[in-house]
């Protein structure tokens, strides 16, 4: 059975930023960076470890609202997800300005470049995790 935890995931083309929620669906904490070529292993020993009954993902809009090119491919993504992990929520959640958000937060907190690099897939999936979670309050 799983917990009542949320995961929420900003795919990338090169990291996969990752954020889970407290069981009472609060607080949203960054887990990690995970790189895009093997992050499945990451996937799913997170799946056994936090046992999320929802999954988001951040799906990647126009600024008009329309899906783009990287969208339709985290839609195929989320398929196979749900294929492989029947039992589970799968949301799709806007994520337009995130990672723009995420960098700015980093900047005015006086993060050099290079840490910024390392943890703005974390920042932009805490964002959308909390966007998500303020939504379903």
């Amino acid at each position: 059975m799983s917990s009542n935890r949320v995961l929420a995931l900003d795919v990338g083309s090169v990291r996969i930023g990752a954020a889970i929620s407290d069981s009472s669906r609060i607080i949203a904490q960054g887990l990690g960076v995970w790189n895009a070529e093997t992050w499945r292993d990451d996937f799913d020993e997170c799946m056994k470890t936090y046992d999320p009954s929802v999954i988001v993902i951040g799906l990647p809009l126009r600024t008009d609202g329309r899906k783009s090119e990287a969208g339709e491919r985290i839609l195929a993504l989320v398929d196979e997800l749900r294929t492989k992990y029947p039992e589970r929520e799968f949301i799709m959640h806007d994520e337009r300005f995130t990672t723009v958000i995420a960098q700015q937060v980093l900047i005015d907190a006086d993060v050099s470049r290079k840490r910024r690099r390392k943890s703005v897939d974390k920042i932009a999936a805490v964002l959308i995790l909390e966007s998500w979670l303020e939504s379903n309050r």
